[in-house]
C-alpha cells in the first residue's frame, strides 16, 4: 500500500512538472492544424473556382474578373453566369454548352464534400476552450504535489513547495496565453472558412438547378425540334 502511494505521489509530481510543456506542445499542434485547414480551404476554393471557370468558359456575357480577385468572389461571379443562362430560355446555345459540360463538372465534385473539413475545423475550434481548463488542471496537480511533500526536511519542503507553486503559475499562464492566441487565429480564418462553406452550398444548389432545368429542356426538345423540322421541310 505504501509503495502504491509513493508511486502515485511521484506520478502526480511528474505530471505537474510536465503540464506546461504538454500545454505548449498541444498549442504548437493546434497552430499547425489551423495552418493545414487554411491550406485545405485555399485548395478547395481554387478547385471550385477552376471547375466553374471551365464550366462557364466562352459563354456569352461571361464575367471577366482580375486574377487578383478573391476566389470566393470569382465563384459567386461564375455562379451568377450559370444562373443567367438558366433564367434566359432564349440562350439555347449556352444551355447546350452547359449541358455538355455537366458530366465533366460532376466528375470533379469531390471538393464539394465538406463534411470532413467541417468536422476537423469544428474539433479544432472547440478544443480552444480546453486550454484554460488544462491550465487549471496543471495548477491543481501542482498544488496536490506540493501538499504531498514530506515535512520531515523543512528546507527541502519549502523549496519544493515554492517550486510546485511556480509550476502552477506557469501552467495557468500557458493555458490562458494559448487560448488567447488561438482565439485570435480562429477569428482570422473563420470568415474564410465560412465563405468556403457558403460557396460549396451555392455550387451544390446551382448544379442541382442546372441538372433539373437542362435535363427537362433536353427531354422536351426532341418533339419540338421534330415539329420544327417538319414545318421547315413543308
Amino acid at each position: 500500500m505504501a509503495f502504491a502511494e509513493i508511486k502515485w505521489d511521484d506520478l502526480i509530481g511528474e505530471i505537474s512538472g510536465l503540464s506546461t510543456l504538454i500545454i505548449v506542445a498541444a498549442f504548437a499542434l493546434h497552430v499547425f492544424m489551423f495552418f493545414v485547414l487554411w491550406i485545405w480551404a485555399k485548395r478547395d476554393l481554387r478547385a471550385i473556382a477552376t471547375s466553374l471557370y471551365d464550366f462557364t468558359r466562352r459563354l456569352k456575357n461571361q464575367s471577366l474578373l482580375e486574377q487578383r480577385a478573391h476566389l470566393s468572389v470569382q465563384i459567386e461571379a461564375f455562379i451568377a453566369d450559370v444562373n443567367d443562362v438558366l433564367d434566359d430560355p432564349s440562350r439555347q446555345e449556352d444551355r447546350k454548352t452547359l449541358l455538355d459540360r455537366m458530366r465533366v463538372l460532376d466528375e470533379k465534385r469531390r471538393y464539394l464534400n465538406s463534411m470532413f473539413f467541417e468536422t476537423v475545423y469544428n474539433i479544432t475550434r472547440t478544443m480552444i476552450e480546453a486550454y484554460p481548463l488544462a491550465g487549471v488542471l496543471g495548477t491543481i496537480l501542482a498544488i496536490g504535489a506540493a501538499l504531498e511533500v514530506d515535512a520531515g526536511n523543512q528546507a527541502v519542503s519549502v523549496s519544493t513547495i515554492v517550486g510546485r507553486f511556480g509550476e502552477a503559475i506557469w501552467s495557468t499562464f500557458a493555458g490562458l496565453t494559448a487560448a488567447v492566441i488561438l482565439m485570435f487565429l480562429n477569428s482570422m480564418v473563420e470568415t474564410g472558412f465560412e465563405r468556403l462553406t457558403e460557396s460549396r452550398r451555392h455550387v451544390r444548389e446551382t448544379i442541382a438547378r442546372a441538372k433539373r432545368e437542362l435535363s427537362f429542356h433536353t427531354s422536351t426538345k426532341p418533339d419540338g425540334q421534330a415539329k420544327a423540322d417538319e414545318e421547315s421541310e413543308s
